[in-house]
């Protein structure tokens, strides 16, 4: 769920508010991406700090830690320091996907003019057509001994003999 820029103003020092403020929407457009490198490292190490406290003091609480200590003592908004900063760090890391979106796009565009303006490659020949006139293809069958007339008289007058033989 966002979080609403008073909330994030109560809960946050001078110098995390002007980062978190950095990663709104209008300021975040017009960072130059040496400055976005460097405000996402800045945001990182800050999350893991704020992170880092928040679960010392859940230790705490629970008896775990050095000294036990109660909840109303301990808890000083660090979770929802956390969690600001962790929003503003998805905020940033929007906007890089954005730009590599738009970087991309511009790749592709350049690369299908680059296409568009090539000469067409040369291709082989598509091989035997009709239209050059076709070529008889050698036949793989083996050639007949026996003429196919011959075949035939053969054999009808196979059963002729064994008509003979059987009416006999």
């Amino acid at each position: 769920m966002a979080t609403s820029k008073l909330d994030e103003r109560r809960l946050m020092s001078d110098e995390e508010y002007t980062l978190v403020e950095q990663t709104h929407y209008p300021v975040l457009g017009k960072l130059e991406d040496a400055a976005l490198k460097d405000l996402t490292q800045r945001l990182r190490e800050r999350r893991d700090r704020a992170r880092d406290i928040a679960h010392r003091q859940r230790r705490d609480v629970r008896g775990k830690g050095r000294q036990a200590t109660t909840f109303e003592k301990q808890d000083a908004g660090n979770r929802q320091k956390a969690g600001i900063l962790a929003e503003a760090l998805t905020r940033i890391n929007s906007e890089r996907m954005h730009r590599k979106a738009d970087e991309f796009r511009a790749n592709a565009r350049r690369a299908l003019l680059l296409r568009q303006g090539a000469e067409a490659a040369e291709r082989p020949g598509s091989g035997r057509t009709p239209r050059t006139g076709m070529r008889k293809n050698p036949s793989t069958r083996r050639e007949r001994i026996v003429n196919p007339m011959d075949a035939g008289r053969v054999s009808q007058a196979g059963k002729r003999a064994q008509a003979v033989r059987d009416n006999a």
